[in-house]
């Protein structure tokens, strides 16, 4: 825990390992199906590569810095890590008890035997070298490296490899384990109604002497090269940002190391030697399990197609008024719609691009894309529109990390078809989630919006929590027409008198509002904030909602990820509760929504309370007029407020203990609470 001025403050990467131990509590939670269960094994692998190509190699950059400049700053990043990899391993300690003490069992008891190279029967056995000459002999790849020595050798980022040790030991071997090329896990057998899979590492270890033969064999060991993540484009190039981007996507794929994760039975002088040759720090290197990448059970196979081993299927919710509507903008002109994904489609919003594309009367279509799909009904939408004349303008964020090649093609593609494609600006990025459309109506330009919560993305609407509203309220509609207009470089400030704008008037607006609530309290009037937000570190917002909590403003938020405030302090943030809730699907809708003594406020959009989000980024939020749209949502908001079945609680200890259903509470899993309740409104 840090100290800013008389304030305490989480460090936002420590506390974001509380959240991926969030992930390993639903990986535990035998409440969850199976498959869902190898589902959030999956996600904390991921979200652990992220986090050491992104934050740890942040923090490795720290060590660029001059040692004096450091230490007047108090930067100490090496000592940082370590204490980050202690908590680390505890984790995968924990993720390994998980996976092989439980959930291999359970997977046995239906049918399915992921076994080993130890429990591979000789039949198995058998099968393995088939498949070995047949399909993998032919795309392994091979190096011998001196043991001692510094090497040119080069291990792809996030690629499985396995380091190999001889009775020479002046020498060692790599082979790659291609499971981007095959599958990781590979049927060998089924026997009546049972079924044996196995790794595609030891179906390799069980060929290593034919692989290496003019080697006699002492072991095997799984190897695995995390680099940099982030792109450096500080140097100059002639052309857009766009291209300069472009050609740097290849840095990510050869920067520097960030971690080596290795078999924690690796003897000591092989990872010496390992070290050497790769030119590793000591903090460099992290101890794993006999396998890596365990991101690759998002694609585990379930032979016995045995749906309980699995979730079920989510079936749609139809919306009550734009499901029967041929013209959205007819619906749309006389009342505010909100969509919810993934309860809903994102066919709607695809739906209402498809006919402003088709439409005589609208004239031009302007929408910002953060996460491009690779294809969908949207893009193809927009290529109609240009293609029936319609003037289209994309503002196409090429610096959304790991979607950068994708969103400059798109770019490039919506370009070529007579689209004003606009790319990202040097310093800031554009995460706002906004669609607006201008028809023609009555001889005057008439406005239509949409204003989301998450990108404009079919595949991840599927998997995301988000909120979206339709409008044509003249107000919201003329400030994001000002938005547009700073895209477009027509304007500096868009002077907005309804919509909060980042990095113009979000953190204002936030902290006035902040403030009203705590004069209000101060009056007798009562002060209470709500906010619903996928990370909280702005410590100006944390400084102010510290001290609303001392003026006796009551704080309920909740909070997916990391925080940085720290609750329930007696005398500093007493009056403050926070939880997260982790369930099936990703969390990731804001909502803010301010007492205002009896007249309350609420806002929705792109933002969280994060300095980047407030300053450095474009965003976007709504108010909330129609009253029925406020009403949903402040129904949506306190079903999560209640929920005691996924919800976990923010504490100084950072132990997530869950919410706890009171004697004769009703028990409320907010997001199977909320599918039900917008079944029922929209029935």
């Amino acid at each position: 825990m840090e100290k800013h001025q008389k304030y305490p403050y989480q460090h936002r990467d420590i506390n974001w390992l509380s959240f991926n131990d969030r992930v390993l509590q639903e990986a535990a939670d035998k409440s969850n199906p199976l498959y869902e269960r190898l589902k959030f094994i999956a996600i904390f692998s991921s979200n652990l590569d992220e986090y050491f190509r992104v934050r740890v190699s942040q923090m490795r950059q720290l060590k660029r810095v001059d040692k004096s400049i450091r230490k007047k700053l108090a930067l100490r990043p090496s000592k940082f890590v370590k204490q980050l990899l202690v908590k680390v391993k505890s984790q995968q300690e924990e993720l390994g008890t998980i996976f092989f003490d439980h959930i291999v069992p359970e997977l046995k008891d239906n049918n399915i035997h992921l076994l080993d190279l130890k429990t591979l029967k000789n039949n198995h056995l058998q099968l393995a070298n088939e498949y070995y000459k047949t399909h993998l002999k032919k795309i392994l790849h091979t190096d011998i490296v001196e043991a001692s020595k510094s090497s040119d050798i080069f291990l792809e980022n996030q690629h499985l490899y396995l380091l190999v040790t001889f009775q020479d030991e002046k020498k060692y071997g790599i082979v790659n384990i291609p499971s981007s090329e095959t599958s990781r896990f590979i049927e060998l057998k089924k026997e009546g109604d049972q079924h044996v899979i196995t790794f595609l590492d030891d179906i390799i270890k069980a060929n290593i002497e034919d692989i290496f033969p003019e080697n006699i064999i002492s072991n095997t060991y799984s190897i695995k090269l995390s680099r940099d993540a982030e792109l450096y484009l500080d140097q100059e190039i002639d052309g857009t940002l766009a291209d300069l981007i472009h050609k740097s996507l290849s840095q990510r794929e050869v920067g520097q190391a960030t971690r080596l994760l290795y078999d924690e039975s690796m003897p000591k002088d092989v990872r010496k030697n390992v070290r050497k040759s790769l030119g590793l720090g000591k903090i460099d290197m992290v101890a794993g399990g006999t396998y890596h990448n365990f991101h690759d059970f998002f694609g585990f196979p379930n032979p016995t197609k045995n749906k309980e081993l699995q979730a079920a299927p989510l079936k749609t919710i139809k919306h009550k008024v734009l499901e029967k509507e041929s013209s959205y903008f007819e619906v749309i002109a006389k009342k505010d719609q909100l969509v919810h994904f993934p309860f809903m489609s994102f066919d709607y919003v695809q739906r209402f691009i498809d006919q402003a594309s088709q439409d005589e009367q609208v004239e031009e279509i302007k929408i910002s894309l953060y996460r491009v799909a690779n294809e969908s009904a949207l893009t193809d939408a927009l290529l109609r529109a240009l293609k029936n004349g319609k003037k289209v303008t994309v503002f196409v964020e090429a610096k959304a990390r790991f979607d950068e090649e994708n969103n400059i093609k798109w770019g490039r593609i919506f370009e070529k078809h007579g689209a004003r494609v606009i790319y990202s600006y040097p310093r800031i990025k554009v995460h706002s989630k906004v669609l607006l459309i201008l028809r023609r109506e009555n001889d005057k330009k008439k406005r239509y919006a949409y204003i989301g919560t998450g990108n404009f993305n079919a595949k991840t609407s599927k998997n995301y929590c988000d909120h979206g509203l339709f409008t044509a309220d003249k107000k919201i509609t003329k400030d994001l027409l000002r938005t547009f207009k700073v895209l477009q470089g027509d304007l500096i400030i868009p002077r907005a008198s309804s919509l909060l704008i980042s990095p113009f008037t979000t953190r204002s607006t936030f902290e006035s509002l902040i403030r009203q609530e705590i004069e209000h309290s101060k009056n007798g009037k009562g002060g209470y904030i709500t906010a619903k937000m996928n990370q909280l570190e702005d410590r100006g917002m944390i400084h102010l909602l510290y001290q609303a909590s001392q003026a006796g403003v009551h704080i309920r938020l909740i909070v997916r990820g990391f925080s940085s405030l720290v609750p329930q302090l007696k005398g500093i943030s007493e009056n403050i509760e926070i939880t997260s809730i982790v369930d099936r699907f990703l969390e990731h809708g804001r909502i803010y929504k301010f007492h205002n003594a009896g007249d309350p406020i609420m806002y929705t959009g792109s933002a969280d309370w994060m300095s980047r989000n407030l300053d450095r980024r474009i965003e976007v939020l709504t108010p909330i007029n129609d009253p029925d749209i406020y009403a949903e949502l402040d129904d949506i908001l306190d079903l999560q407020l209640r929920d005691n079945v996924k919800a976990r609680i923010h504490t100084p200890q950072e132990n997530n203990p869950m919410v706890q259903a009171k004697d004769g509470e009703k028990k409320i899993r907010s997001q199977e609470e909320i599918y039900k309740y917008l079944e029922q409104k929209h029935s």
